[in-house]
């Protein structure tokens, strides 16, 4: 990975974006593709889109949501005390005894998820998960009226976790899902300009919001773009730890290579195609099932304007919505070659339909 994109990946993953809170996501993103595409646009609610080659055809879409879950102050109590609701889908039981940062008009606002000591506890309580409206943040305030002179109901709050390497060529930090997705498209955009000569289609990346509160940017992109393929990138759960269960869940492991989709939304032209740039550029895929939905943006976009052929495609990460989300380097670095390889590969005006002939 080069310097200047592992920085960025790095900038993106620590800036930032919950759902419905996204601008300082995505103006970082639109900042770093502008150098490298023909055009940038922003659309009502700050989906950010770049396009290499407008002219040409088919038209690609590389899409990723830049979102993340979240929380949101609802109210200050008498004490200074702030009570939040979920932005996203919200783990309870990671959410007491947490680092936060609340993102005021004023500026970031450190605090902590408060928590009843467990000596204090009575022994059936320690068994229990409290409601999330139950729990609250202290950020050393005495009085709602000093809380009020730093945050607002309305704020939004993430996790203090911010981006940290790892051993094994792997990295933890939280939003990777999906910074990452977003950040694939970018880095797509970027090898595929390096090889613009040999480029026939017109090849977009797509930046979403609000996926994780229900596919809402996609629905609007995936309208207004129109492509005639798209490849969505997300993450999907890497099964390689002690506790999750294979034959239920299937087989994902960190480091060996991008996951592809298989049931519902994912085209089968397209999955082929996928595999045959694939083994051509020397990437290994492995593959997932999902017969009804993929629960990514590729669901919102593939019956878009009479269907569009659409494939999710996955970078295997451990411990989904937690704060210690973790990601393979080289899996990542594999999913945005095989997208750029993809758009280097399609003929002009090639269509990717079902034949029934």
């Amino acid at each position: 990975m080069k310097p200047e994109s592992r920085t960025f990946l790095k900038n993106l993953l620590e800036t930032p974006s919950p759902s419905g809170f996204e601008t300082r996501g995505q103006k970082l993103w639109v900042d770093y593709v502008k150098p490298f595409a023909d055009r940038v646009e922003v659309d009502a609610y700050g989906n950010a889109f770049a396009t290499i080659n407008p002219e040409g055809s088919p038209k690609i879409l590389l899409a990723g949501h830049v979102d993340e879950i979240g929380m949101m102050i609802s109210y200050i109590s008498d004490e200074g005390f702030l009570y939040f609701k979920g932005i996203g889908g919200i783990d309870q039981t990671l959410v007491r005894g947490q680092r936060v940062m609340v993102h005021g008009e004023k500026g970031a606002v450190p605090g902590v998820t408060g928590l009843l000591a467990i000596h204090l506890q009575e022994p059936d309580d320690r068994k229990k998960v409290p409601p999330l409206h139950e729990m609250y943040i202290d950020i050393g305030a005495s009085s709602r009226k000093e809380a009020e002179k730093l945050v607002s109901v309305g704020d939004a709050v993430t996790y203090a976790a911010g981006f940290q390497e790892l051993a094994g060529g792997r990295f933890a930090a939280r939003g990777c899902d999906n910074r990452i997705g977003a950040w694939a498209a970018t880095e797509a955009l970027r090898l595929v300009a390096k090889d613009r000569k040999n480029l026939k289609a017109c090849v977009v990346a797509l930046s979403t919001i609000q996926e994780e509160n229900g596919l809402y940017g996609a629905t609007m992109a995936g309208y207004s773009i129109h492509p005639d393929v798209a490849l969505v990138v997300d993450v999907t759960h890497a099964t390689d730890i002690p506790n999750c269960s294979k034959p239920k869940f299937g087989e994902v492991t960190l480091g060996k290579g991008p996951v592809l989709s298989i049931g519902s939304s994912n085209h089968p032209v397209v999955n082929e195609r996928l595999r045959g740039v694939a083994k051509k550029a020397k990437i290994s895929l492995q593959v997932e099932t999902n017969p009804r939905w993929t629960g990514t943006d590729a669901d919102a976009i593939f019956s878009q304007k009479g269907g569009i052929p659409t494939t999710s495609i996955g970078v295997p990460n451990r411990y989904m919505h937690s704060p210690v989300e973790m990601i393979q380097f080289s899996d990542l670095q594999e999913t945005a070659e095989l997208l750029a390889a993809f758009a280097l590969s399609a003929k002009k005006d090639e269509k990717f339909g079902v034949s029934l002939g």
